[in-house]
């Protein structure tokens, strides 16, 4: 046994149980009625296809060309991320006799160099040598000597001989050149589904990496978000949050004042994903190292949009917000947008809702010297205030694209029952019977207030 493998057979794990493949060689297989064949072809591409791991797929394809067109041994090289003469012995039929179970793809495999395998791979076109003796000074001696008839079949990436397949036989003259076109085809066909398999393999592992990583964020932005919603004197207060991905941009905060006010701001980044969801943080973060009172809401917007232009959002990026002040002594709502979807008021006395839409500014980060105005609107008990962000408006259906829309919002709000958390479950209901319920295409955020 090879003395670099030698601590392998001991944990070598167990092969694949190779059901279909037939256990004895078939004697004559290219002169078999053709339906003998077909159904012997059919059975082997069945079970290759269900592989999804690339060693089972050589111990599978291998099993299959072995009863098919039997050899006395074979030997794959590997010259990847190697250099003339270089490479690697990747499989060796030496080392099964010896009872070595290889993964070339995770295993530290030794690197040879110079010697006939060096030759042939570099050489990177198919071989016969049906007069083949293996000099006893050669590096690859051990896996060659006895052997009278050596094929070579290169597998080819990129236009280059990346690996290469040995087959091996003790008889002078084994091999046909007549044969060799068809093998050539073949094997490269099952290195590229291999080679797929170790890719797919790698993909898997990547992503599922970067899942972990996103979650990671996905569960950091969550935590800057309100663990409890505040007690409010005469208010009833209920909210919704939704990420069209693990993470996103959408933010909602409360703020404590005062006489008894609350703060409100809601806020949505532009695009998706990660990137919005470190910007949301970066948002967060400004908005609570305000020095003061986060007051009047201008003012906080201004504080905020100054710092986002001036450092993060020369990408492109922008955030629209709106944040108000709510004061339960007057019932006044005193409040300033930068560019977010205007929210909406249902008065108890019936009339029309009222949409907070006056005084828009700039989306924060756009221009750092915008100066945000305040507007003010009394309520009334009984009155629902609605803050949402264009997620639960611009929700679309798959099958003709039409927006969820503003105008089936408030026709939605309402038709609710006066209660803060049934008008969040109900728009809910609403937004996901309309779409069907599609995945979100974009993060979608409620806030909702009832007066009483």
């Amino acid at each position: 046994m090879p003395t670099q493998f030698a601590n392998l057979s001991a944990s070598a794990p167990a092969k694949p149980d190779l059901h279909s493949a037939p256990s004895e060689p078939i004697p004559n297989f290219d002169k078999l009625p053709w339906k003998e064949r077909l159904e012997l072809i059919t059975r082997m591409m069945r079970e290759v296809s269900n592989v999804t791991n690339p060693n089972e797929m050589v111990d599978v394809y291998g099993s299959w060309m072995q009863a098919i067109t039997p050899v006395d041994r074979f030997v794959s090289l590997s010259r990847r991320d190697l250099t003339a003469p270089h490479y690697r012995i990747t499989r060796s039929g030496l080392w099964e006799e010896q009872g070595v179970d290889v993964d070339p793809w995770t295993t530290k495999l030794p690197i040879l160099d110079h010697g006939v395998l060096g030759e042939i791979l570099y050489a990177g076109m198919p071989q016969i040598l049906n007069d083949f003796d293996c000099p006893p000074d050669d590096p690859s001696c051990e896996h060659l000597e006895g052997f009278k008839s050596l094929q070579a079949i290169p597998l080819y990436e990129n236009g280059v001989s990346m690996n290469m397949v040995i087959t091996l036989s003790r008889e002078p003259n084994r091999f046909d050149i007549e044969e060799l076109p068809q093998r050539l085809w073949n094997s490269n066909l099952f290195g590229r589904a291999t080679m797929n398999l170790v890719l797919n393999g790698q993909l898997r592992t990547a992503y599922q990496r970067l899942d972990r990583e996103l979650q990671v964020v996905a569960d950091l932005q969550r935590s800057l978000l309100p663990t409890e919603l505040p007690q409010i004197k005469g208010l009833d207060v209920a909210a919704y949050y939704q990420t069209s991905t693990q993470a996103g941009g959408d933010y909602y905060d409360f703020f404590p004042l005062e006489d008894g006010r609350i703060g409100m701001l809601i806020a949505d980044v532009s695009g998706h994903g990660s990137p919005a969801a470190v910007m949301m943080a970066v948002t967060h973060a400004i908005a609570h190292t305000r020095d003061g009172e986060p007051a009047p809401p201008c003012d906080v917007l201004n504080f905020i949009n100054s710092r986002l232009a001036a450092r993060y959002t020369n990408n492109g990026t922008f955030v629209t917000a709106f944040y108000a002040i709510y004061d339960p002594r007057d019932r006044s709502l005193r409040y300033s947008n930068a560019g977010h979807n205007p929210p909406i008021v249902r008065r108890r006395s019936g009339e029309p809702t009222l949409r907070l839409d006056d005084d828009h500014g700039l989306p924060l980060g756009i221009d750092g010297e915008e100066k945000y105005v305040d507007a003010v609107v009394h309520l009334e008990a009984g009155d629902v205030l609605m803050i949402y962000t264009d997620g639960i408006t611009e929700a679309r259906r798959d099958s003709d694209g039409e927006m969820f829309g503003l105008e089936l919002l408030e026709k939605v709000l309402c038709s609710c029952a006066p209660n803060a958390k049934t008008v969040v479950e109900q728009t809910v209901k609403a937004v996901n019977d309309f779409t069907d319920f599609a995945p979100a295409n974009d993060d979608r955020t409620l806030v909702v207030g009832l007066l009483s």
